[in-house]
């Protein structure tokens, strides 16, 4: 466990991984005295990231302005998201499993009533809807960038070419009923009232939910990183902050 005015429960290779980048980075661009070292900057951002501090606690925490603090955290954060696995990388990780799991999951966010895009009907609250690609074992190997909570769940698949990418790759995908229609290779429960089906059909969406119950291990390692349990920042930074995570969380697991 890393320390800081308190806890942060991340790995203490997450922290050599960001420090080193960092490093790396601020020879590249040239930069010269800064009020933090590299690993002070990393651990803002772990503190940031993974235990939801607001920029007034980080400040109260190392000792610096808050636009330095900010600067510092979008820094990392941007550095972070170019280093994520694209879906092909996914694709190509997945190829040696014998099927993926895979579920939509609404990440929170502080909108009004007026903001219909990003309302979401299933979850009754406003969010951006993050789908999430698992192994067999329920480890997270990627996170698509987030559309508005409005979009459903198949149609966020499409978008971001999930639904391509297995298919042509020809992987076994378990899925909830939200992505009926997405294809041959996605597997989802039987259609219709618990009451309405056949008892064989019953067995097979008992089966499948014992299957599927992974990828609920799966969003909960993702939203573990507390500033997800409810973003007040800009939508637009959202996708940044998800592949961001995603990076740390795949360095953490190695």
């Amino acid at each position: 466990m890393l320390v800081y005015p308190s806890g942060v429960d991340v790995s203490s290779s997450a922290l050599r991984f960001l420090a080193q980048q960092l490093r790396r980075h601020h020879r590249a661009i040239g930069s010269r005295w800064r009020p933090l070292s590299a690993g002070r900057q990393a651990l803002l951002t772990l503190a940031h990231l993974r235990v939801g501090h607001t920029y007034a606690q980080l400040v109260t925490g190392f000792g610096v302005g808050t636009t330095t603090a900010y600067r510092y955290v979008v820094e990392a954060v941007e550095l972070l998201a170019t280093l994520a696995p694209s879906l092909a990388d996914a694709v190509r990780t997945a190829s040696a499993k014998t099927y993926l799991l895979l579920d939509g999951t609404l990440l929170p966010i502080d909108r009004i009533a007026a903001d219909r895009p990003f309302y979401s009907g299933k979850h009754r609250k406003h969010g951006m809807n993050v789908p999430v690609i698992a192994d067999p074992f329920g480890r997270l190997l990627w996170a698509s960038p987030a559309p508005p909570g409005a979009v459903h769940d198949v149609r966020a698949a499409r978008g971001h070419g999930i639904v391509d990418a297995l298919a042509e790759a020809g992987i076994l995908c378990w899925a909830d009923k939200a992505y009926r229609g997405a294809g041959g290779i996605f597997r989802i429960p039987y259609w219709g009232r618990w009451e309405t089906l056949s008892v064989g059909q019953q067995a097979v969406n008992r089966s499948h939910a014992k299957i599927r119950a992974l990828v609920e291990q799966t969003v909960a390692t993702l939203k573990s990183w507390r500033l997800l349990h409810k973003l007040r920042c800009s939508t637009t930074r959202i996708t940044t902050l998800v592949q961001a995570v995603l990076t740390l969380h795949l360095t953490s697991s190695e």
